[in-house]
């Protein structure tokens, strides 16, 4: 198997520190059994490094890890560290399954260890102390949608900034129409951010149950998010709202073509013919956000937000939402769902009205 000790370990070599060559063939091999698994070049990376951080803080190799170890180290990352729970819960994760590497038979480092050092590696992940996943959504409790209120005045300050520079005849018209577009975009299909830089004009196409979008009928998203050292997933939205529809044709047929660069694919580019970046969304919208005196816990994400809160308030399918967006599970929904309380008002009126029928 990948990553088995007889593939890494070479025999008859006798080496000058060898409780160092064994560590680094024990790497070799988990990075060779992850590249089995197809986990991308970062993700290995990463792991790796946090490994080496782990070794440093013990100050002692993988056959002489046990439990404690791993107890002072998770007291270090929440009490001195105040790492959050879901960085918490990674890293005990990566740790879990290096040890479980080095336990399995199947890939002989125990014996490999057992032979040069007289001892072997041991569990030190356990129920009692890794952090467990109790709670759906562990971000910030301050991370909320767009009120319908807050939402139509965004898009409407947006939408000023380009009447505004077309009446003075400044530079920037043409970004600005880009940028209120490309933000009925993201709540209009509800997408991530980097979702959202990575379309391109052909990622658009037609419904053949709603002729009425024409070629804008559904959005191809090939850069969703991927699960961990997994590539990205792929989705199709459907275009759900006619008025985001309406938006993007016009920013294609009218002005797109103005920045004067036919042969660039990408759906938002920048005056200079390249691609718009995530981190350029993200100056844009905290620029006008805080010219509106919005809350700072209003991000671009918050616009994802809105699109599932609104859709579910609007009685649409949840698991046409769920699709939608791209959650495998339906427990995920609850990071994004934040109904108003005219939606629950009316909820419960629903659940009543039988008993006081």
């Amino acid at each position: 198997m990948a990553g088995s000790a007889h593939l890494e370990l070479v025999s008859g070599v006798v080496h000058l520190r060898p409780e160092d060559a064994m560590f680094d063939a024990m790497l070799r091999g988990w990075r060779n059994q992850m590249l089995a698994r197809n986990l991308k070049a970062k993700t290995i990376s990463n792991r790796e490094k946090l490994i080496r951080r782990f070794l440093k803080f013990v100050n002692d190799y993988p056959w002489a890890w046990t439990p404690a170890h791993m107890d002072e180290w998770s007291a270090q990352l929440t009490s001195e560290d105040h790492l959050s729970p879901s960085s918490v819960r990674n890293y005990h994760g990566t740790l879990r399954l290096f040890t479980e590497f080095l336990i399995d038979r199947r890939y002989g480092w125990a014996t490999a260890c057992e032979d040069a050092f007289g001892t072997y590696p041991v569990a030190i992940c356990h129920e009692w102390n890794t952090l467990p996943h109790l709670q759906d959504y562990e971000g910030d409790p301050e991370a909320r949608p767009f009120t319908r209120e807050e939402l139509q005045l965004f898009f409407d300050y947006a939408d000023e900034q380009v009447e505004r520079a077309v009446r003075t005849g400044r530079k920037g018209a043409l970004a600005a129409y880009r940028d209120a577009t490309l933000f009925k975009v993201i709540y209009g299909w509800g997408l991530r951010r980097t979702e959202t830089s990575r379309l391109d004009l052909v990622d658009f196409g037609r419904n053949a149950k709603a002729p009425q979008f024409g070629r804008f009928g559904t959005l191809n998203v090939r850069y969703g998010k991927a699960k961990k050292g997994q590539p990205p997933r792929r989705r199709n939205v459907l275009s759900v709202m006619d008025w985001a529809v309406g938006s993007v044709v016009d920013y294609v047929e009218n002005v797109r073509p103005r920045f004067g660069f036919p042969d660039q694919p990408a759906l938002w580019i920048t005056e200079r013919g390249g691609r718009l970046q995530p981190g350029s969304i993200n100056d844009r919208f905290e620029t006008y956000r805080d010219a509106l005196g919005l809350h700072k816990e209003l991000v671009p994400h918050s616009l994802r937000h809105s699109y599932v809160t609104h859709l579910t308030e609007d009685g649409v399918d949840r698991g046409f939402i769920q699709q939608q967006v791209g959650h495998e599970n339906s427990s995920s929904m609850a990071t994004y769902t934040h109904v108003s309380d005219d939606f629950m008002n009316s909820a419960l009126q629903r659940a009543l009205a039988p008993a006081f029928a």
